[in-house]
């Protein structure tokens, strides 16, 4: 492993610089876009093997890829000189707008105190309590036997979970938001951001059906999220959800006399916490599903725990420190298939990383995914091993589902306490068992999902009991 060094600028710091190794098998004119498309996660395991870091061409663009967790946590830590920049962030800033997930450093200070208030402990009590709600709600109709399609069966439940916490959504007027149509744009816009990321500008605006269908999706997106800010706006006895959170926060009165959001600011961020907080949630907890199914020991401990601890009654938020076992399948699970699996950065001022010279405007490439399957750093990688986190906590430089630093997921508790709140709901009284030979599909567009996952359930013959409080 390298040893790292601080970062530097000027021409004194790249003198003992060495060059970047390249990855092999780039094509003319392509470069390495079409592996990257093909099998994204097996060229990335490939590249560490080359260096720590390593240069890749999409197209006309060169990507310089990090590969090691010292290095990795530098460029997350150091937000100055490694800002938000490169083509998935281009491409997420279509989409998002100037939000906090894409916004440059100059204001990501600024939105993160915005929003903060909107994440604060005693808030998450009140969503953790829909959580549990939404996840028994989901599954009231469930039958033993019954054939699911895992990833559009928990998108289903983390939108109507986010709409929910987000817009109070028990009023008449508000039921539209959890349709179908909802899940389906949110998934339509995630996946196309990686998609048009890997195209090449000139392709990028020919109206082939998946553009057109990406466009109308944000089209609707946005029209639905301004018509709920505009309402918000003029209701004199707002409820007390995310959404009042966010357009209370700041103003003249707060103490650091942040400003509030405008509209168009709001709806960049109720967008930013829908789009990136639904698909990671529901890709988490498919996983979840998946690598129980696949680890029957690992699924009768989690099974023995919630029956122990629940003894026959729902969960409730303040079960989640009693559930470790089940935790730690959430842990692991995130360890080995991380939704958020590449980050992109650009460089803006001279620089060395580790051994190597940076010039401004390099862009570089941080894949979790990467970090997490280093032998060095977690032995035997490949093998789902939720003790491993038993007596350890999660190394804040290897260990990146939400990012690290300063631009860390503002919703990282939100929704791991959800993910472990809908998982003991549903593992408290069913179980999700493989229907069919054929395993799933990788999907790595802008997150890491499991396709094609079809299960069966079987009811354990736990059910709760109506009335007994958590």
């Amino acid at each position: 492993m390298t040893t790292t060094a601080g970062t530097t600028a000027g021409p004194t710091a790249r003198a003992g610089a060495h060059p970047l190794p390249t990855a092999p098998g780039a094509l003319p004119v392509l470069g390495h876009a079409l592996p990257l498309a093909r099998d994204p996660l097996g060229f990335l395991s490939r590249l560490p093997a080359r260096g720590d870091l390593v240069r890749v061409r999409i197209g006309p663009r060169t990507l310089v890829v990090v590969c090691e967790p010292e290095l990795t946590r530098q460029v997350l830590l150091n937000d100055r000189v490694f800002d938000k920049g490169g083509p998935l962030s281009e491409r997420g800033r279509e989409v998002l707008g100037n939000a906090l997930l894409t916004c440059s450093h100059a204001e990501h200070r600024r939105q993160r105190r915005q929003c903060q208030p909107s994440f604060q402990p005693p808030r998450m009590a009140a969503y953790a309590v829909s959580f549990t709600e939404a996840a028994r709600t989901a599954v009231d109709d469930w039958h033993d036997g019954r054939e699911l399609d895992v990833v559009p069966t928990m998108m289903a439940l983390t939108v109507h979970t986010a709409v929910t916490t987000m817009f109070t959504t028990d009023a008449p007027a508000h039921a539209p938001l959890a349709t179908s149509s909802l899940t389906d744009d949110i998934a339509t816009v995630v996946e196309g951001v990686l998609r048009r990321a890997l195209t090449p500008a000139f392709l990028r605006h020919v109206p082939t059906p998946e553009r057109r269908r990406y466009d109308r999706a944000q089209v609707r997106l946005r029209t639905l999220l301004g018509g709920l800010v505009a309402t918000r706006r003029t209701d004199a006895d707002p409820p007390d959800d995310l959404l009042h959170a966010l357009l209370s926060a700041g103003g003249l009165d707060s103490p650091d006399g942040t400003p509030r959001l405008t509209d168009a600011e709001a709806v960049d961020q109720l967008l930013t916490f829908l789009v990136a907080g639904v698909e990671t949630t529901a890709s988490a907890l498919a996983w979840a599903w998946h690598l129980l199914a696949r680890h029957p020991e690992v699924e009768r401990r989690v099974h023995r725990e919630l029956d122990d601890v629940l003894d026959g009654r729902p969960p409730a938020p303040a079960d989640v420190p009693s559930l470790p076992t089940t935790a730690n399948v959430l842990t692991e699970t995130l360890r080995l298939y991380p939704p958020l699996w590449m980050m992109t950065r650009e460089v803006t001022q001279d620089t060395v990383l580790g051994t190597f010279a940076l010039p401004r405007g390099t862009v570089l490439g941080v894949s979790p995914y990467v970090i997490h399957r280093r032998p060095d750093v977690y032995p035997d990688p490949d093998r789902f091993d939720p003790d491993r986190w038993r007596d350890r906590r999660p190394d804040r430089a290897a260990y990146l589902p939400f990012g690290s630093g300063a631009r860390k997921c503002i919703g990282d508790r939100f929704g791991v306490v959800q993910a472990t709140l809908v998982l003991a709901t549903i593992a408290a009284r069913w179980r999700l068992v493989p229907s069919g030979g054929r395993p799933p599909r990788f999907s790595a567009l802008s997150t890491l999902t499991p396709r094609g996952l079809r299960m069966r359930i079987t009811d354990r013959g736990t059910r709760p009991t109506p009335g007994r409080p958590g």
